[in-house]
């Protein structure tokens, strides 16, 4: 799993493709190349935006609608596209009080356009709104199966 929130940038929340730990690059770089990847996104959004300017302020929600003006753009510049999106409920089956308010999946026609649309300096920029946004996060990478 590889975690794009918080807890893995703290003190790094400008410039995230830079600050990849070895474990995240790791993981990027076991995942087939030239085959598409589907990224499962679990959000959990704070109720105010964790901004350190006040004039910044606004919901966990508002700064993710921030966040998502820049990075839909740049998703689709490296040919990808969200596939699903929806607001989650509560788990059937998760540990006790593991909650989530949005669940998205995004199509990248390679792991090597995830890693582009990461470098991107426009999507780098936008970052600080998704920090600043979430309580919490889950970033999965997930390949077809090889017959």
């Amino acid at each position: 799993m590889l975690r794009l929130d918080r807890h893995s940038y703290e003190g790094h929340m400008d410039s995230p493709a830079e600050q990849l730990s070895a474990e995240q690059l790791k993981v990027l770089a076991s995942l087939p190349e030239g085959k598409p990847v589907v990224m499962l996104n679990l959000l959990r959004f704070r109720d105010e935006a964790a901004y350190g300017d006040p004039a910044e302020a606004c919901s966990g929600r508002e700064a993710y609608k921030r966040y998502s003006q820049t990075s839909l753009r740049t998703i689709a510049a490296v040919g990808g596209s969200v596939i699903f999106s929806g607001k989650a409920h509560e788990s059937l089956i998760a540990p006790s009080g593991e909650t989530w308010h949005q669940v998205f999946l995004v199509r990248y026609p390679s792991a090597a356009a995830f890693r582009a649309m990461l470098s991107m300096p426009e999507y780098q920029a936008c970052v600080r709104h998704r920090t600043a946004a979430l309580d919490d996060s889950r970033l999965t990478p997930i390949t077809p199966y090889e017959a």
